[in-house]
């Protein structure tokens, strides 16, 4: 089972990019999206992703051209969750998920503080609130994945320079302790479990050419709970899908066994 986390920072732009041509050349069974900033009847290559075998779930937000959350899937869901009950969230589209027989999965969109006190408020309380959730969650649905852009670098070894950005939103204290917390929760950073090598990275600033320089932060997660860490295959950062700001974070399972 090969399951992809991709912030696209807006799905016409990535389709603009070719996209279409790098999903079906990766074929992944189920691709969780975040930032899609647009609603399915403004997208127009829905056929072509059908012809592909995708059925797809979207989850936009109620301000246009803004966050939103997609699951696009080979295999059927047996239930699909459009949010988390809260509307402060689920007006801006940031939760959604998919059951399937042997697991669920959620593509979520964690807000981002780097624009000021204003959402950096929001987004504790956003991270308060998911924690609640997720606990909750797990006790009816234990076989769980947490995709998505979780806004946050966990470690240091998580982002280019530290020390720098020790002040900077997305690797404040307080958002790290949190990242601690949820992890000791239940679940396991699948890329982490496999790859304990530095300079590995999610996302990428547009300027001073961070991207080509890799100064990046690891902030893109395939979170599996504690029941299915030994189903936790293969685990990789898929760099060479250019058609956004973040790149795309690939997890493959191996079920039925």
């Amino acid at each position: 089972m090969k399951i992809v986390t991709y912030n696209v920072n807006g799905i016409r732009a990535a389709m603009r990019k070719d996209w279409l041509s790098w999903v079906k050349e990766t074929d992944a069974d189920v691709i969780c999206l975040q930032e899609i900033k647009a609603s399915p009847d403004q997208l127009v290559d829905l056929l072509l992703l059908e012809q592909l075998g995708y059925e797809h779930y979207w989850y936009p937000a109620e301000k246009k051209g803004y966050s939103g959350t997609a699951i696009l899937t080979k295999k059927s869901p047996k239930h699909v969750e459009y949010g988390c009950g809260e509307e402060l969230y689920d007006k801006e589209g940031r939760i959604i998920r998919a059951d399937f027989d042997e697991f669920s999965v959620i593509s979520a969109y964690f807000p981002s503080g780097s624009s000021g006190d204003v959402r950096q408020d929001f987004k504790f309380r956003f991270l308060d609130d998911f924690q609640l959730y997720s606990n909750k969650l797990l006790q009816e649905l234990p076989n769980l994945i947490v995709s998505g852009d979780y806004n946050i670098c966990h470690r240091p070894i998580d982002i280019h320079n530290p020390k720098s950005n020790a002040k900077s939103s997305g690797f404040l204290p307080e958002e790290r302790a949190w990242m601690e917390s949820f992890i000791n929760s239940g679940y396991v950073d699948s890329f982490r479990h496999l790859n304990p090598e530095p300079h590995n990275y999610t996302w990428w600033s547009y300027r001073a050419n961070a991207r080509a320089k890799n100064l990046g932060w690891r902030i893109d997660y395939n979170m599996v709970s504690k029941p299915l860490e030994s189903k936790i295959k293969k685990s990789t950062i898929l760099t060479d899908a250019l058609h956004s700001d973040h790149c795309p974070v690939l997890l493959e399972l191996e079920l039925g066994r």
